[in-house]
């Protein structure tokens, strides 16, 4: 299974400014989401950043970097530049692993890569969990998605879905009937749609959600999803998910 990593990091961030050289247990967050990539089995990792601060570190603990325009709406459309920058084939597969991710197993990038292989239709690959708490269904940072029976995304959203019209109101427990999934943020590309992705308008869907898959749902692209064999590990979106990690990694 050959295929390759690309890291996208802004040093930008609304809530978290200059994220990916923040300090976890002695290493800035990027090297701990590159090292992680490492441990898969990738060809090659690459992080791409528009930022000469972020290019500094990462040549200081030896990682490739690519450097982009500043002008990217989404990590996406900075991934499609690096596909043209180093002159990538069309079927060359291509996992999207998120700067803010330094607790990510590697044996679930290796999965989205082989997914994204077996399933020759699938212009994406991606993951998702059972959702066990229902405070999680109504928590906006938790992106649901819902499924057809082949494993392929109908839709993504910040919103409670599939919505429970006769227990949500009166319940408080989520039943085992009707399971609710979150989608984890890990993608698997062919280079050939990459190339496409920037040439496919934006939606009002994409737009109002913040989430760019919807995107590709919109233009018709297939998005298929396999349930993580193992937890994803924590994110850094705030100051407590920062916090949450430091602790983590400092006694690891």
């Amino acid at each position: 299974m050959a295929f390759k990593i690309i890291i996208p990091a802004r040093y930008a961030s609304g809530r978290l400014p200059g994220k990916p050289l923040l300090d976890i247990a002695g290493k800035p967050m990027i090297q701990h989401v590159y090292e992680r990539a490492k441990e898969s089995l990738a060809s090659e990792v690459i992080i791409a950043t528009d930022d000469q601060r972020i290019k500094r570190v990462a040549h200081n603990f030896g990682a490739e970097v690519c450097m982009t325009r500043s002008d990217h709406p989404s990590g996406t459309d900075r991934l499609a530049e690096v596909v043209s920058l180093k002159g990538f084939s069309d079927n060359d597969i291509i996992v999207n692993v998120q700067g803010d991710e330094p607790c990510l197993p590697a044996s679930l990038i290796n999965q989205v890569a082989d997914d994204l292989q077996r399933y020759t239709d699938a212009d994406i690959a991606t993951l998702f969990c059972q959702i066990r708490q229902e405070k999680q269904v109504f928590d906006p940072n938790v992106v649901k998605v819902v499924m057809d029976k082949h494993g392929y995304a109908l839709y993504f959203s910040r919103a409670p879905m599939p919505w429970m019209r006769d227990h949500f109101d009166h319940q408080s427990t989520l039943p085992p009937e009707l399971p609710h999934y979150r989608h984890i943020g890990l993608y698997g590309y062919r280079a050939r749609f990459l190339k496409h992705y920037t040439e496919l308008d934006s939606c009002v869907i994409e737009q109002e959600e913040s989430l760019e898959q919807l995107r590709a749902l919109y233009h018709g692209k297939k998005i298929h999803l396999t349930a993580a064999t193992v937890d994803p590990g924590h994110g850094v979106d705030t100051q407590q998910d920062l916090n949450d990690v430091r602790e983590l990694l400092a006694k690891q």
